[in-house]
């Protein structure tokens, strides 16, 4: 079992101990651990480990859909398209709440169509992958039997 391994078993704390007491012995022994705990996103996030995302793609997406919900959960009063806070003027509210509307519905258009690209991308692999299965199984033979042609 890997070192890093053996230390995320007891969690966070023992990350920030071993930073700490690499710079209680040599600072830069504790900058190369500072290094490598943001560079492997041991903290839930960092440069190269986007917590339970795959990708950088889907971290900024699910970052942008936390934003999203916060805004809306300030703006609402805890209804969808009823917003607390009146501008005092009804056709700017009425403007206000068809927009956030509709960008809501493209924003769910376009999580849909995401979702389907990754699915498309998924199949395609997979049948890539049955069909050199495949040929495999086609290509080994038992010795002295001959393929008819």
């Amino acid at each position: 079992m890997p070192i890093a391994a053996k230390i995320d078993q007891f969690g966070v704390l023992a990350w920030i101990a071993l930073m700490v007491l690499g710079f209680v012995i040599w600072w830069p022994l504790g900058l190369v651990a500072l290094g490598f705990i943001i560079f492997t996103g041991r903290f839930g996030g960092g440069y190269m480990g986007y917590g339970n995302c795959a990708s950088r793609g889907e971290y900024k997406m699910q970052k942008l859909q936390w934003k999203m919900d916060r805004m809306r959960s300030r703006m609402m009063g805890g209804h969808r398209f009823d917003y607390a806070p009146s501008s005092g003027n009804r056709a700017f509210d009425e403007y206000r709440s068809e927009t956030l509307k509709r960008l809501e519905d493209e924003q769910r258009e376009f999580q849909d169509f995401l979702d389907r690209l990754r699915f498309a991308k998924d199949k395609t692999e997979f049948d890539q992958f049955m069909a050199e299965r495949k040929d495999k199984t086609v290509d080994v033979e038992p010795k002295g039997e001959q393929r008819p042609e």
